[in-house]
């Protein structure tokens, strides 16, 4: 697989939370871009009142989100609880009404299609939900919750056409012909789930969006489920969108990978560079988070650690919005001015006013994010600068 290449942003505007970087078309050029998003936002609005039900505010849950997806590519999607990842993934195929921005499919905007527009072409963009008991009706066969997209999209060959497919794709995702008789509460967490990605590539689509595919799972059959997902990937010519908060699953399944925090990608680099050489100080937290099995490593190792709770998507901090948490907090320009996407290193965007400082070792972490770190002096005595 190979990782693209970001290149930068859209502007920002003055005072607005800045999106995730863009890329750039690979080798490939530009037709191999399969899903390209720009300046998506989706604000839910907050109400109040009895008689006059009016609106006080919003719940910026995505706030401004760029990025590229090419085909055959699989981009994961990280970050903590509440940082607006599923919502992202919802807005992309509409499940969620985006506020603003574009998603275009294949250079078709989706946000500008009628409903029955709309329908046709979510025969090419499937979800994979995160809950598979939830996700399935508990009143329908596998046979009849599988066969359920082929008759709403009108796939042609009738009932015996059908049945084919349905035993086909049970055979695809390693269940037996005789599961599609079953239920689903017959079946345990890691089947469900199977049985959940049968349903999503049953029409053959270009993309499916994976929101937290095997959160809910054991941890021996996290791994099966995201073997399936690769061997599917490589059978039928998928394009992935991961949304998961375990770094280990996302470094295994991902080309690229974007790292969320309050509704903006404050970081985006192929999978091993990120992984390597984190650059954005949230991104360096979540990865100190990581355990080590070697014992003298693990004890031996820095931890970052976060102070506070993630803020309220309602109410934002101004400037980087990590400021409140971070730990490389400077004096300047943190508090007050929105760092914008910059490329660091060949497809290595961060959006961070010291990153460069920070990698350098040239701005020291604090003992509590509150306090402003010391920056070290530069050679000529001068404070180092930040980019």
């Amino acid at each position: 697989m190979s990782a693209r290449e970001p290149a930068g942003a859209s502007p920002a505007q003055a005072g607005a939370p800045t999106g995730a970087p863009t890329g750039e078309p690979g080798p490939g050029g530009a037709d191999d871009v399969l899903l390209r998003v720009r300046g998506l936002q989706v604000h839910f609005p907050i109400k109040k009142g009895v008689l006059l039900d009016r609106t006080v505010g919003h719940v910026r849950a995505v706030d401004g989100v760029d990025l590229d997806l090419r085909r055959g590519q699989t981009y994961g999607l990280v970050g903590e609880s509440g940082c607006g990842k599923s919502t992202l993934g919802r807005a992309v195929l509409r499940l969620e009404e985006p506020t603003a921005g574009s998603v275009e499919l294949d250079g078709q905007d989706v946000l500008a299609l009628r409903r029955g527009e709309l329908r046709s072409l979510r025969r090419r963009m499937q979800m994979v939900f995160q809950d598979p008991m939830s996700s399935l009706d508990p009143r329908q066969s596998v046979e009849s919750i599988l066969t359920e997209p082929l008759r709403a999209h009108g796939v042609p060959g009738g009932p015996t056409a059908w049945r084919e497919r349905v035993l086909e794709l049970l055979e695809v995702v390693g269940l037996p012909a005789g599961a599609a008789a079953r239920y689903p509460h017959e079946f345990s967490g890691g089947q469900r789930q199977r049985i959940g990605i049968a349903r999503a590539v049953a029409l053959s689509p270009d993309l499916v969006v994976a929101d937290e595919p095997v959160s809910a799972l054991d941890v021996s059959v996290q791994a099966q489920v995201i073997n399936l997902l690769e061997e599917l990937q490589d059978r039928l010519g998928l394009t992935y969108l991961v949304i998961a908060h375990d770094l280990a699953v996302v470094r295994h399944i991902s080309d690229v990978v974007g790292v969320m925090y309050l509704g903006v990608v404050v970081e985006q680099a192929p999978s091993d560079e990120l992984y390597d050489n984190p650059l954005h100080p949230y991104t360096l937290s979540l990865m100190s988070a990581i355990p080590v099995p070697d014992p003298a490593v693990e004890d031996a190792r820095e931890r970052i650690l976060l102070t506070g709770d993630l803020p309220s998507p309602a109410d934002p901090p101004s400037g980087c919005r990590f400021h409140t948490r971070c730990p490389f907090r400077q004096a300047t320009r943190c508090d007050d001015e929105v760092p914008l996407p910059r490329e660091l290193a060949p497809g290595h965007v961060v959006a961070c006013h010291w990153a460069e400082e920070v990698r350098d070792g040239r701005v020291r972490a604090s003992s509590a994010s509150h306090d402003p770190a010391a920056v070290t002096p530069s050679d000529d005595g001068a404070p180092a600068s930040g980019g």
